[in-house]
Parts: structure tokens; sequence; C-alpha cells
């Protein structure tokens, strides 16, 4: 069969397309800080309600027998999509440079999530938040990129909140187990708020849920298979298997806590993209790498 010299060029540049593609998709962001938002009152006494973000996950989260947190978006009522946004729109109007740092982590944590969850339900019905594509440029999926929201006068994306505000001023791995994607191989979207009264207990139940699922750790065989969270943020987590491995110890319970015993490297890492949508329960689902 001939091939003309323009098909030959079109499938050449589909290749190198799908090659970059490829790269970005496997590559996560950074944890680069914005020095921006290092200011905060330390003597504040200030506190913030997120009462009305714990009463939505309350009413439509399902905790399901196999530990995987589900929303139920088809049956979100439009009162309740009109009480989230106006959550996030008073968000937006505190003046969260004045709050002391244990009001900012609550509210970054929270805003993130609820800014996530209402995109969802902005483009319902979707498979999968890789489907939303808020951004330009072929090569972007999801809804990360794009600047959706103003705090204190200044643009934010998600990636922004997540990766150069929680990521590089906490500089705790848990926060991995607090920010949602709205998959079911994320980790569990907290049916609690999280407040600065709550957090750490927040912080380390939702770590300890997360590793000892098979979303999180599984040992196969006497293989070790994780959450592709480890393999896009391992500098989060030590940089090495090694250190990812004593992270997962630290809150194994006794079952998987036997089974690492031995192990002493990651053989491989999973991630599910479908939506955390309870239409999904009982569906045997793809784990697929990012």
């Amino acid at each position: 069969m001939i091939i003309k010299q323009h098909q030959k060029t079109r499938i050449f540049f589909v290749l190198i397309a799908l090659m970059v593609l490829a790269q970005e998709v496997q590559s996560a962001p950074k944890a680069e800080i914005w020095a921006r938002w290092l200011t905060h009152n330390p003597h504040s006494v200030e506190t913030i309600s997120h009462q009305q973000w714990d009463l939505f996950l309350k009413t439509y989260i399902r905790v399901d027998q196999d530990n995987v947190n589900r929303i139920n978006y088809a049956r979100v009522s439009l009162k309740n999509k009109k009480a989230l946004k106006a959550y996030i729109e008073w968000m937006s109007t505190l003046p969260i440079s004045t709050y002391n740092r244990d009001q900012q982590r609550a509210f970054w944590i929270n805003l993130y999530n609820a800014l996530t969850i209402n995109v969802i339900l902005e483009h319902y019905p979707v498979d999968s938040i890789l489907e939303i594509k808020l951004s330009s440029g072929f090569f972007t999926r999801g809804p990360w990129e794009k600047k959706i929201i103003s705090i204190e006068k200044e643009k934010l994306s998600l990636n922004d909140i997540e990766h150069r505000i929680l990521r590089p001023i906490w500089q705790d791995p848990r926060t991995h187990y607090a920010v949602n994607c709205a998959s079911l191989g994320c980790p569990n979207l907290s049916n609690d708020a999280f407040t600065a009264v709550n957090m750490e207990e927040q912080l380390d139940n939702a770590a300890s849920a997360f590793i000892n699922h098979t979303r999180g750790a599984e040992v196969k065989r006497g293989k070790l298979i994780v959450s592709s969270i480890y393999e896009w943020f391992k500098e989060d987590f030590g940089n090495s298997d090694t250190k990812v491995i004593k992270h997962l110890r630290r809150y194994a319970k006794p079952t998987l806590l036997q089974k690492l015993g031995p192990i002493d490297r990651i053989e491989d890492d999973q991630y599910d993209w479908l939506l955390n949508d309870e239409k999904w329960l009982g569906r045997k689902t793809k784990k697929l790498h990012y």
C-alpha cells in the first residue's frame, strides 16, 4: 500500500502529539510556593465556619461497604447547588491572609474540594473529571489549570491551591489524602468538613483509610502495588521507594503491615479515574495509569 507524503506527514505529527501527551500526563505539577500566600496572622483568633459545606457533604456522600465514598451527583437539588455556589462565593470574600495558619489550612482544603464538586455538577453527567476541559490547548485534560475563583483579588486555579499553596506551605504529605479529585482512585472525600480543630485527626484518619484500602496499597504475590499518587508526588513522601514504604508502614494496620514486612521496593502503581459517582456502585472498574 502506497502512503502519500501528506499522509506520512499527518501520521508523523499525530505520533509526536501522542508522545508529548504521554509525557505530560505521566508528570504532575511540582510544589512551587506562591509567596503571596505566605502572609498570615499568628495572633488571630477569628474562625471560619464551614457548616454549609459540611451539610452538603453529609447530605450527598454515601459511605459504602467497599469503603469508597461516593456522591449522588444526579440527585443534588437545585437548591443545594445554589447553596454550594453561595458557600464558594462567600469564601471568596474572606480576607484569608488575616487569619492564622490553622484556619487558612482548613479554608484552602475545603475550598479546593467545594470547587471540584461544583465543577463536576456544572458539567454533569460525565464519567470522569478528565472529560472536563476548561483550559485551552490540545493536550490539556481536566479542570485544574483554569482560573476559576478570585481570592483577595488574585485569580486562582485548582492547581494553584494544591501545588502553590497547600503543598509548599504546609509540606505535609497528608495533603494528598485531604484534597479530592472526584475519582474512585482518589482518597475519599470526607463527609466532614475540615476545621482547625479536627485537622490532625481528619488527616490521620484519611491517611489510614486510604493506605489500608487496595486503592492505596496492595501486596500481590509478594509485589507491592501502590496508588499512582505515590509516584506522581513521590517528592512529598521522601522521594524514594524506601521512604514511601516507610510512610505506608506508619499507617498500615496489622494485615497490611505484615505483608509489607519484607518489601523494600514498589513494583507498580495504578489509579482509577472513574467519577466517584454513586451510580457506579457495584460496578467493577478499571485501574488505570494516569
